[in-house]
């Protein structure tokens, strides 16, 4: 299976979805700045400010839905097209087919559920950062290098979390038959080496985690205290960039998620790119 020929093949299928990924995008990022606004207008009696949150919260969901509505379709069309081929390999197993029809999913599932959220979230991220560095120079600065503590810790991790994700892998295209087998014991020592590597995958991905949050939090605080102690920015403006701390502290914890369900999407394919 090779990505660059689905994507050819399907040229303007990805492109519509780009262009509703985008836009679905671009309404999300404003949401924080349209509150802070609803905000300052309630205070003086307006109602204008609460309208245009209303408006941009409705067009947010005819996009989105749209976008999902289509998605589906698409992808389902494609793993059907793909599966049948990885069916129709009579020089593989029945247990490397199952497997690989198991991969083939998790490759699906990435493309239709994943990929909009990497594009959402790198352009939230770009757009938060723009907004912040408008907002309160120091703060941004501090944002900056919480991305390179984030860098350094999941790129020391990557090597690893590949060799956890290829051993899990070459475990998993034994399933079936050892299932076929029939023999408790090996059945048994089969699930052992899958949750062996599982549980390996999911210790890394916790010690990572678990630094990655003590830094934000540490950020976090001190970003509030900077931003209560600035002088003349009014309460809804103080508001929108909490809130835009918050976007960016979800936005850098999930991507690096997304950057470990590539390196597995990598290996994966490896392994199923003569289909």
């Amino acid at each position: 299976m090779n990505l660059k020929h689905i994507i050819s093949e399907y040229k303007w299928q990805f492109l519509l979805m780009l262009i509703l990924i985008l836009l679905d995008a671009g309404l999300l990022i404003l949401f924080p700045l349209f509150i802070g606004y609803a905000i300052d207008d309630a205070l003086i009696k307006g109602y204008q400010g609460a309208i245009c949150l209303g408006l941009l919260g409705l067009a947010t969901l005819l996009v989105g839905a749209g976008r999902r509505f289509y998605d589906s379709r698409f992808y389902a069309k494609v793993y059907e097209r793909l599966g049948a081929k990885i069916g129709d390999q009579p020089d593989k197993s029945a247990s490397i087919k199952t497997a690989h029809l198991r991969f083939l999913t998790e490759v699906v599932e990435f493309f239709e559920n994943s990929i909009p959220e990497i594009i959402n979230n790198s352009i939230g991220l770009i757009g938060t950062l723009v907004i912040i560095a408008n907002l309160n120079l120091q703060i941004f600065t501090g944002c900056i290098i919480n991305l390179f503590v984030i860098l350094i810790v999941y790129g020391v991790t990557g090597k690893r979390t590949t060799r956890f994700n290829s051993s899990y892998n070459n475990e998993l295209e034994r399933q079936v038959t050892v299932v076929s087998d029939n023999h408790p014991i090996s059945l048994r020592r089969h699930l052992n080496k899958l949750m062996k590597w599982n549980i390996k995958l999911s210790d890394l991905e916790t010690v990572n985690f678990s630094i990655i949050w003590l830094f934000m939090m540490a950020f976090l605080v001190v970003s509030i205290v900077v931003a209560i102690g600035e002088g003349g920015i009014s309460y809804g403006t103080v508001f929108s960039l909490v809130l835009y701390l918050f976007q960016f502290i979800e936005t850098t914890v999930v991507m690096p998620i997304f950057y470990q369900q590539w390196l597995r999407l990598t290996e994966i394919i490896n392994r199923i790119k003569h289909v």
